[in-house]
């Protein structure tokens, strides 16, 4: 009797080392999907001209059209202007409630598939708009959309839309890990009360 628990034991042992090797082999470590991301990233600009600096005075080129400009100095935040907002009027100040519509597309299954499939709220205005308190890493519920979502309102009006590349570490913090650059467009508002 005790050799078949043995043996029963020896094959469970068996069947575990299997499967971790093999799940070892089907998984990529985290460079080599770092490196993915920037390929899904730059097949998808490839359509697009990219501009690697913000033009003096936030004077942007605006529309479907326009450049995609690079945010930040590692490039993980590319903005691509579809309407400014007034920047004389209604820029964004440190703390205020920002609410925002979006639609999102995940560039790495464009990058696999060939085909950008929206997600979000933008949409559907039965949903709740999402928000942020401008530059507050204080709150979980602004910091939770990560930093990428709120760089255009730097530079823009609040009552801006924009086309937004966002890199997996700008993003979602309950995405970081899984490496998955995003295409945003996003509409900002003001609260109707403030």
């Amino acid at each position: 009797m005790n050799i078949f628990k043995h043996i029963g034991k020896t094959v469970i042992i068996s069947a575990i080392a299997v499967l971790s090797l093999s799940s070892c082999s089907d998984t990529k470590s985290y460079a080599e999907r770092l490196v993915d991301e920037n390929k899904a990233i730059n097949l998808y600009l490839s359509d697009y001209k990219v501009e690697n600096e913000i033009p003096e005075d936030n004077n942007f080129l605006v529309g479907e059209d326009a450049p995609y400009y690079r945010l930040d100095e590692e490039g993980n935040v590319f903005m691509q202007v579809l309407r400014t907002g007034d920047r004389e009027n209604n820029m964004a100040t440190d703390d205020q409630l920002i609410f925002f519509r979006f639609t999102r597309y995940n560039l790495l299954y464009y990058y696999n598939y060939g085909e950008l499939i929206g997600e979000g709220n933008a949409l559907d205005m039965n949903n709740v708009p999402t928000s942020f308190r401008f530059n507050n890493t204080t709150l979980s519920s602004s910091t939770q959309w990560g930093s990428g979502i709120q760089m255009p309102l730097n530079y823009l009006g609040i009552d801006c839309e924009v086309n937004l590349i966002v890199k997996s570490q700008y993003g979602l913090t309950s995405e970081i890990s899984t490496v998955s650059p995003y295409l945003y467009n996003l509409r900002y508002f003001k609260p109707l009360s403030n």
